[in-house]
């Protein structure tokens, strides 16, 4: 399995972010990832989950880092899933 993807030249691990806001949240919480390093989209949605985003890292923990340290440290969010992309 193969979470990579070559962009101009280099390998990039790519992954979708689920995530659930507190109620009200998640305009504000999709406009402040937005402005995070590495994350590539970042919009609000109806559904299970509040905001999706779409992220990119050199490495998968590179990518972690972005999540536990970035993305998690936002006010508002109450839970994410992190859904590595593959190509099969």
């Amino acid at each position: 399995m193969r979470a990579t993807k070559k962009t101009k030249g280099r390998a990039v691990v790519h992954a979708y972010i689920l995530i659930q806001t507190e109620v009200g949240k998640a305009a504000a919480v999709a406009a402040e990832i937005s402005g995070i390093p590495g994350v590539t989209t970042s919009e609000d949605v109806t559904g299970p989950y509040d905001v999706i985003v779409r992220a990119e890292a050199d490495t998968v923990d590179q990518l972690g880092q972005l999540v536990v340290a970035k993305v998690q440290g936002v006010e508002g969010i109450t839970r994410t899933l992190t859904c590595p992309v593959v190509h099969l």
